[in-house]
């Protein structure tokens, strides 16, 4: 026979799996959303800034009636050149992504702080919305002044980016010149043996 122990501990461990199980059917959906900017100098002198958010739904549930707003784009800072800053969808099943993107151009030089998206939902089981935020973006340096690239310096950054293949080649092109170019202490000796 099993001794009390052994039975209680057993108990035990059944109403904890019990209870985890339970805690892990919880149908709810879980967003979590990554913002993403980057800058594009035209000829013009203008600049643009392509801005790209990613949806996913990492819960065990569909969510319905997802919509992302991005607010945080001044007008008077920004122009709406393609695209808009706010989109929805009907829905967004467990596992799935969404993706938007779109693009500004920038009226005013400075540096600027995006805040994050906003991302609502609707699950059926709760009547109010739920609210997700996206990751912040990182400051944008916009329409900087660039200053005039040092010869040094690009020398160094290609070197180190294409050092090996550089090594390699004038290592080749040092070792065809030796074979193939006649060696003037061979000349010399055959020279003097011919008299």
């Amino acid at each position: 026979m099993a001794n009390p122990i052994s039975k209680s501990l057993l108990s035990v461990l059944i109403a904890l799996f019990l209870v985890s199980s339970t805690l892990a059917i919880s149908d709810v959906p879980f967003i979590v959303a990554h913002k993403k900017a980057s800058l594009k100098r035209l000829k013009s002198g203008a600049e643009r800034v392509s801005v790209s958010v990613n949806i996913y739904n990492q819960g065990s549930s569909t969510a319905y009636d997802v919509s992302l707003t991005d607010d945080s784009w001044s007008k008077d800072v920004f122009d709406v050149v393609n695209g808009n800053v706010s989109k929805s969808w009907e829905r967004l099943d467990a596992g799935g992504i969404l993706s938007h993107t779109y693009e500004l151009e920038a009226k005013v030089q400075g540096m600027f702080y995006g805040a994050p998206a906003v991302i609502s939902f609707r699950i059926p089981t709760k009547a109010a919305l739920q609210v997700a935020y996206s990751t912040p973006i990182l400051p944008l340096d916009i329409l900087a002044e660039k200053p005039a690239e040092n010869k040094v310096e690009l020398a160094k950054r290609l070197l180190a980016k294409y050092g090996s293949q550089i090594s390699v080649i004038s290592i080749v092109v040092l070792f065809v010149y030796l074979l193939t170019s006649p060696s003037k202490s061979g000349a010399a000796k055959g020279s003097k043996k011919k008299r």
